[in-house]
């Protein structure tokens, strides 16, 4: 089952475990350059508030309904990062328009190898953008659906599905009971935190600045996962003037510029886990344009304020040792 609480989607599978928890919410940060440097992690400055699609049943388009999930406001070229939170261990696949955010493959149901397409929690406490190579990714930046930008658009050529779209399955009991007493392995949350203080189907997300992030390849054995039990979440994305007209209210947020990041002395990160080794990266996400790339291609300014930013501050940080129901539609 999953839930909405607050602002978080909160996953529970007792049927599995009665630890079986996870908590996945999605950070407003900094949108780094777009010009070709590679950046540390920008910090989370708090999280884009969710709401019940079904809630604005009324309002929103035709395809949310089918879809069920939650909502959130994001203006064009605003970007975001997915944080995962929990003790028990999950395997998270996140897809973009349905595009495999680690793969770039289109959807495909359960977990996969060949190559992996998920990340594990809470090893992965977060995710910041598409995996195009070891060690980089292409932070997550919203764009209009239909103006060719979105991995979804330039992998597929249609503009049919936008937002994101989660599915979590469980570790099995028994092979977590056979793992979590061995120090380091999975028990206990991160000690520490990045936190530092289509029109009809809205936005998509597109491939915006080089970051600094791995993607951790999975150290235990596929049959560990539970696949007969999953919680899944489609997560849609309205631009502002969507947002008013299916809530009447403002957007609640607005995006972060990096002169109020530079001004407010907010840090950079590194995460640091020696342990675990990182994924090649993919070569179809390797191959996308970013949206500046495509600006140029297009005679267009989609970003605005892309000046390259100096980085003062890193902090480092290493891996420690560690509710209302959201219905489910169709994917």
């Amino acid at each position: 089952m999953i839930e909405l609480t607050g602002s978080q989607l909160v996953i529970r599978l007792p049927e599995v475990h009665e630890a079986a928890r996870l908590t996945i919410d999605f950070q407003r940060t900094l949108r780094i350059p777009d010009d070709d440097r590679e950046y540390p992690l920008p910090a989370g400055l708090g999280q884009f508030p969710l709401r019940h699609v079904d809630d604005f049943a009324r309002t929103v388009p035709a395809p949310w309904i089918e879809h069920g999930g939650v909502m959130l406001a994001m203006y064009q070229a605003e970007a975001l990062w997915v944080r995962f939170d929990g003790q028990y261990p999950f395997a998270v696949k996140i897809a973009t328009g349905k595009i495999n955010a680690v793969t770039g493959e289109g959807w495909r149901d359960g977990l996969n190898r060949d190559p992996q397409d998920y990340l594990t929690a809470p090893a992965q406490p977060w995710l910041d953008g598409y995996c195009v190579e070891k060690g980089v990714i292409r932070q997550f930046v919203a764009m209009p659906l239909g103006r060719g930008y979105s991995a979804e658009e330039q992998i597929t050529g249609r503009a049919d599905v936008g937002g994101l779209q989660i599915v979590a399955y469980p570790m099995k009991r028994e092979a977590f009971a056979s793992r979590h007493t061995r120090p380091g392995m999975w028990l206990g949350t991160a000690v520490f935190s990045k936190s530092s203080t289509g029109e009809s189907l809205g936005m998509g997300l597109a491939p915006g600045g080089r970051m600094r992030q791995e993607i951790f390849r999975d150290h235990s054995d596929l049959s560990d996962w539970d696949q007969r039990h999953r919680a899944r979440c489609f997560v849609h994305i309205a631009n502002s003037v969507q947002w008013r007209g299916i809530t009447g209210e403002a957007p609640p947020t607005q995006p972060v510029t990096a002169e109020a990041y530079r001004r407010a002395r907010i840090p950079w990160f590194d995460y640091y886990a020696a342990d675990l080794k990182a994924l090649e990266g993919s070569g179809i996400l390797g191959r996308l344009r970013s949206v500046v790339q495509l600006g140029k291609d297009k005679r267009e300014t989609p970003i605005p304020e892309n000046d390259s930013v100096a980085i003062d501050r890193v902090v480092q940080l290493r891996r420690g040792l560690e509710r209302s129901e959201v219905r489910e539609g169709a994917f």
